[in-house]
């Protein structure tokens, strides 16, 4: 079975080299690279086909965060850097570029949070919406659309399911890792 692809990086950003950092308990796909200036915590699940390329800015994710299929993360050279915190949902196919999510917080698939963004703990980014540089979506509220603008309150299931949601996927990474994956 193929192993992530971990990488370091060395150029105009990092002349004497940056290697990822990884937490032994953290699951990486077979396949997946992470490249440059990453910190990956424990408990984190990071699945098939995503690219974490941290070349010209970091890039920070906390612990219990799940990364679904497919998703992109990237930063802007010396401006963005991504962080992305502990107890975090992204969905498949995600695109995050230089933007912050807070602490348990939730991120629907195909959604696009550009430079500057930020997703407030508690917050909710719905599938396929874009946030566009700068916006800060606020705890208890879902933003949707194209340009994501809010669409309403989220309502008590919705603020149950985002702790449910980060905990059912450290149980699945945790059975993948104990796989030998």
């Amino acid at each position: 079975m193929t192993k992530a692809i971990i990488l370091p990086y060395r150029g105009e950003y990092a002349p004497g080299g940056v290697s990822p950092i990884i937490s032994p308990k953290a699951f990486i796909a077979p396949g997946v690279p992470v490249i440059g200036d990453v910190e990956i915590g424990e408990d984190t699940g990071v699945w098939f086909g995503c690219v974490i390329r941290a070349d010209v800015h970091r890039v920070r994710i906390g612990s219990r965060t799940n990364i679904q299929d497919g998703t992109i993360i990237h930063v802007t050279r010396d401006t963005a850097p991504t962080h992305i915190g502990s107890n975090v949902t992204i969905g498949h196919c995600v695109l995050l570029h230089g933007c912050t999510l807070e602490d348990d917080c939730f991120v629907g698939m195909r959604a696009t949070i550009m430079d500057g963004a930020v997703v407030e703990s508690g917050g909710w980014v719905a599938a396929g919406a874009l946030v566009t540089p700068g916006k800060r979506i606020p705890k208890g509220q879902i933003w949707a659309g194209n340009p994501a603008r809010h669409f309403r309150d989220l309502n008590e299931q919705e603020q149950a399911f985002i702790p449910i949601s980060a905990a059912n996927y450290v149980k699945h990474a945790r059975e993948y890792l104990a796989m030998g994956l």
